[in-house]
């Protein structure tokens, strides 16, 4: 591999599956995508997609749940992810690859001072004495926006407020100069004045250290501010992926078209009803056998129901798994909302 050309993640037929009592739950099924150097690539989905097992898989936890398919490569810097042993993954996060996850009260250890957990990471990953941490982490809170850090810095994760505890999480992210973040939700759990301040600061700090940034969410808007490129996901399975611009003039696949028409907008027709995709996501345990989204597609055929489409090139900067792309085809769904069906053999 020319590992000057390679990307920061590789990630290659990733299928992780759960054993459960009534079956097999694949919640990623052959999700194959790549994270540049420098680059912010958004994983977007509605709840259920996939999303999150995504993230966790690349950094193996939740081991003792979350199974492996042979086929699965998760390449770091040309490095496969999942040949190596626990001790070996556990310098790999935190110190290479951080995690931001969308509650910080279920990460920040309750009992311990927000500066102290700072600081045990430097210690751990930078070799630095106590003292030496301590000075690091003021600097790291006073970095991420924190009031009177010298202060907060003695607090107690119970004592920040919610954007506080989200600063501290980045603060903590970015405390062993990782190359790569994986941004789970980040800002979902807070009010809008505050998301906004934390994804102003999480561009800010990407352009400062040319960080790489796997951002999961499923707000479009965040994706349309932050993103370099986009993965749409749909019951474990990537449908569509191109540029920001691409996705959202242009968008290949239903699904994707579904969800940017699903976001409110302050100008047009007053009165007129918000759009939502028909139907809910499938349970897991019984999908279709063709395209996944077959059950909520006014574009559908019978090809659809019985066999699943492929991601394919669909120009320089989008592929999307879809028997009929919208912008290659030209047609539209029905106007009652059913599929059309065209038969095709």
């Amino acid at each position: 591999m020319d590992h000057v050309n390679a990307p920061l993640l590789d990630v290659q037929n990733l299928g992780a599956y759960i054993p459960t009592a009534r079956g097999i739950i694949r919640p990623v099924d052959g999700v194959s995508f790549q994270v540049r150097e420098g680059e912010v690539v958004a994983l977007v989905g509605e709840s259920g997609s996939g999303k999150s097992v995504t993230a966790m898989s690349i950094l193996r936890l939740n081991a003792k749940v979350i199974r492996y398919t042979p086929e699965s490569r998760i390449l770091y810097k040309g490095n496969d992810l999942l040949s190596l042993k626990d001790r070996e993954i556990r310098k790999i996060r935190g110190a290479e690859i951080s995690m931001i996850f969308q509650d910080p009260m279920f990460s920040l250890n309750p009992v311990h001072r927000i500066g102290r957990q700072i600081a045990e990471s430097l210690i751990i990953h930078r070799g630095m004495k106590p003292k030496e941490a301590l000075e690091m982490a003021l600097d790291l809170l006073n970095k991420v926006g924190i009031p009177d850090a010298k202060n907060r810095i003695n607090n107690y994760p119970h004592q920040l407020s919610g954007g506080m505890r989200q600063r501290v999480m980045i603060a903590l992210a970015l405390a062993c100069r990782p190359k790569l973040i994986i941004a789970d939700e980040p800002t979902t759990a807070l009010d809008v004045s505050i998301q906004a301040q934390i994804l102003d600061l999480l561009r800010e700090l990407q352009r400062e250290h040319n960080l790489s940034i796997l951002l999961i969410t499923h707000d479009l808007g965040v994706v349309a501010e932050t993103a370099d490129r986009v993965l749409v996901m749909y019951c474990g399975k990537i449908v569509e992926e191109g540029t920001v611009e691409t996705i959202f003039r242009r968008p290949q696949h239903p699904y994707t078209k579904g969800l940017i028409e699903s976001v409110p907008r302050l100008h047009g027709p007053i009165g007129k009803r918000l759009h939502a995709i028909p139907g809910t996501v499938p349970n897991p345990l019984e999908l279709p056998e063709g395209c996944k989204f077959v059950t909520r597609c006014g574009y559908a055929s019978e090809q659809c129901a019985w066999r699943e489409p492929a991601l394919a090139e669909l120009g320089l900067e989008s592929r999307a798994a879809c028997w009929h792309p919208l912008n290659l085809q030209g047609g539209t769904a029905s106007e009652n909302g059913t599929a059309r069906i065209h038969l095709e053999r």
